[in-house]
């Protein structure tokens, strides 16, 4: 089979075709044949070697496909289905532990930029019916982060405020489940057209934040001084302290993303002060994956996508990442 491997130490430029046998499943196993994936800011860190993992990494921790053979004692799939990945192999329920975080596809182990995988039945799910294999694959990290920020982590009613920040998956899909259950969104970002694209799916109020620096009062002065119930926080450093300013009292934030930075000040007394809290949040379990299907199938929520690219040019679609000029998904499409 074609794959894509990560020489180290890693870059972009450094990828490269790999011929790669496909390995026959064994007990509790399942090959699947790799239809599509998307890309993360987790894939790209890896990729970029800036999160370094074993020399020749088959990278990309979202797929989707189709079951081709099935390892003895596996009862829940067969030949023919269409499956989804799991982060979280090892995560099937319950609460994250040290154990249940390890596994992760295209990191600790090799991951979805491949024609065929063979990997624990129990690191898949089914896909949601309606949606085609690069719809699916956008699932299992943003889609999933965004389901866990919402609805498992804090306790969000109809009418709550909810804050998300830019227009990359986790934002867009959090934006998507919080209208799905009545909520009214404030989108941040620094362009104009995206905050434009963010009111079409539902903002109710959007900020740009390089013209309004100072954008945790202005989400004070949306809220009539009430702040929001939730902060989808992607960006880390750099915007925690106007999340804190943001934040309702009793109000949480939901720590995913460290887009600028892994260390910075936080504002603790007014955080305290409010009785919020910060979740750190990565991914979900394989049974919240499985209400989140349920969720997408009876809310009638697609996602957005960005653009496809074919398996060999995944080093474009990284550099397009980089760029930030995405609105949603970027999606990588494997064989025919």
């Amino acid at each position: 089979m074609q794959a894509i491997a990560v020489p180290k130490p890693g870059g972009l430029d450094t990828l490269k075709i790999v011929q790669r046998e496909a390995r026959a499943p064994q007990h509790g196993e399942i090959q699947v044949q790799v239809k599509a994936s998307s890309l993360n800011f987790h894939d790209y860190v890896v990729v970029t070697g800036l999160l370094p993992t074993d020399d020749g990494r088959i990278p990309l921790s979202d797929g989707a496909g189709v079951v081709t053979a099935v390892g003895e004692g596996v009862a829940d799939f067969a030949v023919g289905d269409k499956v989804l990945s799991c982060f979280f192999p090892a995560w099937v329920d319950g609460r994250p532990t040290q154990p249940k975080l390890i596994g992760v596809p295209g990191d600790h182990v090799d991951g979805f930029a491949a024609e065929f995988v063979t990997m624990p039945a129990q690191g898949f799910t089914r896909m949601p019916a309606g949606f085609d294999f690069a719809e699916a694959a956008t699932l299992t990290c943003a889609g999933l982060t965004a389901w866990r920020a919402l609805m498992v982590e804090t306790h969000l009613r109809p009418g709550d405020w909810v804050l998300v920040q830019g227009s990359g998956g986790v934002s867009v899909f959090a934006l998507q489940f919080a209208r799905q259950m009545g909520c009214r969104v404030i989108a941040t970002s620094s362009s104009d057209a995206k905050l434009a694209s963010l009111q079409a799916l539902g903002a109710e109020q959007v900020i740009n934040y390089r013209e309004v620096p100072t954008w945790g009062q202005r989400v004070q002065d949306i809220t009539g001084g009430r702040g929001v119930d939730l902060v989808v926080e992607v960006g880390g450093p750099a915007t925690l302290p106007q999340s804190v300013k943001a934040v309702a009292h009793d109000g949480c934030i939901s720590m995913i993303g460290v887009l600028t930075g892994i260390a910075g000040e936080v504002p603790t007394a007014e955080l305290f002060q409010k009785n919020a809290r910060i979740s750190g949040i990565t991914v979900g379990s394989r049974a919240q994956q499985l209400d989140m299907l349920a969720a997408v199938e009876a809310g009638g929520i697609k996602p957005v996508i960005d653009s496809r690219y074919p398996l060999e040019e995944l080093a474009a679609a990284f550099r397009h990442q980089e760029s930030q000029q995405h609105f949603g998904k970027i999606c990588i499409e494997i064989g025919a």
